[in-house]
């Protein structure tokens, strides 16, 4: 690297700070008052108070947890949720039918009695976040190791989250660790059971493009759907019951149909998942080479065979849309992020900053006596435990995120069929559910072909021990032994399940094949595992040492906490990129580019349309929802700062109002998640008025559209 191109990556990489205001991802019950400024004087017209209030109505109460692993936000005063499509798109597959296809022909519930129960679903609301480091590290004891301090923390997070709900059985508290175990938090939150769906676009509108597009712009995917919260009496949590009304909400996020510009303030609220934007360059070099290695080669061989057989069937498409669908997602996501950290040489710039680490530690006496050693440690505790960590990536990926019948013997076999009779039925449906989703001659197919993968990518000392079994009684011949493991085996269908349950005598479920296999995997596992705790551990406590460092010499910065599924504040501007030389992308998109796709992809399912779409699209008839020039905005694409989790969180103008939900981010910057890049990074939404039109023009639902609070 030039060594302009490394100060400048110093500047803008490793080292967040209000500085770069189009950074971070913040905490809103921690918002200072320097960053509460910043986002003032790039257009926020809203106070801190207004952003969150832990005792009155703020924005934060629109906001929700979807799923507990999407965003969305409340847009009506009957609970209504706007998500995203793929947010929602395993609820609505479970749903959908050969005759009534929601995913590829959309739904929509004309009346409440029409809406669909979705008991998987729940939404999380934010009540208040409060500072518990103080008490948490208080259970500390000098000279204790990293096993012990884990264990002791761990007890006293315990502890302060049951604190909550005994004094409130209506709310659930939870402490999260910030800055690398530096400090902790007690969230506390209030989580609502019943949801249902309300309305699902076509495919030809939520996954237009589909795997072509994902991690792409410029785009044109309407990746939103809808569901409304019920509530139980006082507009408490509570189970499903048709007795339920829709939930009465503290907040209501308000819509804008004013459109944006270039250089808009533009803030998004969510729960990003993690990111690990303080992790040291050994940690990034060893998940390149594991954990995302695994998952782009073991899930590409996994989603060619799904692929191909979903291309034949529409049976088995309907059967396997949805885990193909989150599968590939988190696949191209590992091939975007290696291909990322390797081109924008995110290991070269984390390399320079530690340098620079060190010459301060060895300049500095009280950081000298005590992290000396540090770098140097961490380095060796890496490698101690490189091969085993590549090994049980793989392990993990091949064969306990592969064959689903390992899946569904682990199920059965940690089921705990004596708890609430509540969670029982729901377990076992889960487990009914899983079966009539998968066909045993594309899984027997999978699981022959993760064989043969494992063995090539892995070291012979780590194969488990049936490889030596396909060796010597099936010629090496992986689907052979497969195809005896199947034939064997009861769990190859429910009825291994009813036989357990109904206690029949003849059914010995421990002598069952796949039972017995998925034991073996799980100590194997285990083993590797136990072989990794030295260094694991010391890594855990040289990565705290390290952030907290880092933060310390760095004293005049404001840093951000990484991510970790907790209510945060993003804020930047809607803007365009220059992803390499000569090339210039538009802050937005329109319809149509959804027409030109269509076009040059003719016969292609992922960018097809129906006629009545297509008609809607030509017609220019937009309406109110058309921008101030006549165009029909589909997407548009900011600076701020998301990640995985993020998906349908709410992306507000300075004023507090619904622009539109955030979906993707962009595939030249796949690093984001350890290194943010100011000049490349975008995240991707689609727009609310898009969403209205096909709600409103293509579905015909008025009757969503007039429980909204639109401007005149």
């Amino acid at each position: 690297m030039k060594p302009r191109t490394i100060l400048l990556a110093l500047a803008c990489l490793l080292l967040p700070a209000v500085g770069w205001a189009d950074e971070g991802m913040w905490m809103l019950g921690n918002l200072d008052k320097k960053t509460s400024q910043v986002m003032k004087d790039m257009g926020l017209q809203l106070s801190a108070k207004q952003l969150y209030h832990p005792r009155r109505p703020s924005l934060k109460d629109a906001v929700v947890s979807f799923g507990g692993f999407c965003s969305g936000v409340v847009v009506s005063h009957e609970g209504l949720v706007f998500t995203n499509h793929h947010c929602g798109f395993s609820s609505i597959r479970q749903r959908s039918t050969m005759e009534h296809n929601y995913l590829e022909d959309g739904f929509v519930a004309r009346m409440r009695e029409e809406e669909i129960p979705c008991p998987e679903l729940f939404v999380r609301f934010l009540v208040r976040q409060e500072n518990v480091t103080r008490r948490v590290l208080s259970a500390v004891r000098p000279g204790m190791d990293e096993a012990d301090r884990s264990l002791a923390i761990d007890s006293v997070m315990w502890t302060i989250g049951r604190e909550v709900m005994d004094k409130d059985s209506t709310t659930v508290g939870a402490v999260d660790a910030y800055y690398g175990g530096n400090e902790f938090w007690l969230s506390v939150y209030r989580d609502y059971y019943d949801v249902r769906l309300v309305f699902a676009p076509p495919s030809s509108v939520g996954k237009f493009g589909r795997e072509e597009d994902n991690w792409e712009w410029p785009r044109h995917t309407g990746d939103f759907s809808v569901f409304r919260i019920y509530a139980g009496k006082g507009n408490l949590p509570a189970e499903y019951s048709p007795d339920n009304v829709p939930y009465c909400p503290a907040y209501v996020a308000p819509i804008s149909l004013d459109g944006y510009r270039e250089g808009s303030f533009c803030m998004t609220l969510g729960y990003p998942g993690s990111t690990e934007r303080y992790l040291s360059s050994y940690g990034i070099e060893e998940m390149v080479n594991g954990r995302n290695q695994a998952q782009i080669d073991v899930r590409g061989v996994k989603q060619a065979i799904w692929k191909r057989e979903m291309e034949r069937r529409d049976s088995i498409r309907l059967m396997y849309a949805s885990k193909y669908d989150e599968s590939s997602n988190y696949w191209k996501n590992s091939i975007g992020m290696n291909r990322a950290i390797r081109h924008l040489h995110v290991l070269d710039k984390k390399r320079a900053m530690e340098k620079e680490l060190q010459r301060w530690i060895e300049n500095t006496p009280r950081e000298r006596k005590k992290l000396f050693t540090l770098l140097e440690g961490l380095e060796a505790n890496y490698l101690a435990r490189r091969e085993a960590d590549r090994a049980n990536a793989y392990f993990t990926e091949a064969f306990f995120n592969g064959p689903e019948l390992v899946q569904l013997a682990l199920s059965i076999l940690n089921f705990d069929f004596e708890g609430e009779h509540e969670t029982v039925v729901a377990g076992l449906e889960g487990i009914v559910e899983q079966y009539a989703n998968l066909d045993m001659d594309i899984d027997k197919e999978v699981f022959a072909a993760l064989i043969d993968t494992y063995r090539a990518k892995v070291d012979s000392a780590y194969w488990p021990a049936f490889f030596q079994t396909i060796d010597t009684l099936y010629g090496g011949k992986a689907a052979t032994f497969v195809d005896t493991l199947y034939a064997h085996s009861d769990l190859t269908s429910p009825r291994g399940l009813k036989r357990f349950l109904e206690r029949d005598t003849t059914y010995h479920i421990y002598e069952d094949p796949a039972i017995t296999l998925s034991i073996d995997l799980l100590a194997q596992l285990f083993e590797m595992n136990y072989g990794m705790r030295e260094p694991s551990r010391e890594i855990r406590r040289g990565e705290r040492l390290f952030n907290a460092a880092v933060r310390r010499m760095y004293d005049e910065r404001n840093f951000y906490p990484d991510a970790n599924s907790t209510l945060r504040l993003s804020f930047g501007t809607v803007c365009g990129y220059q992803p390499r030389d000569g090339v210039e992308y538009n802050y937005y998109t329109t319809v149509q580019g959804i027409l030109e796709k269509a076009r040059a992809h003719a016969g292609d399912i992922g960018f097809s349309l129906q006629p009545e779409l297509e008609e809607l699209l030509s017609s220019g008839r937009f309406g109110r929802y058309a921008d101030k020039d006549g165009q029909m905005k589909v997407c548009f694409i900011s600076n701020n700062d998301i990640t995985g989790g993020n998906s349908g969180s709410a992306m507000f103008n300075g004023r507090g109002e619904l622009l539109g939900l955030a979906f993707d981010g962009n595939w030249e910057a796949m690093s984001s998640d350890v290194c943010y890049e100011p000049c490349l990074q975008r995240t991707i939404g689609v727009d609310i008025r898009y969403i209205l039109l096909i709600i409103e023009q293509y579905a015909h639902a008025s009757n969503l559209i007039h429980e909204l609070s639109l401007p005149d």
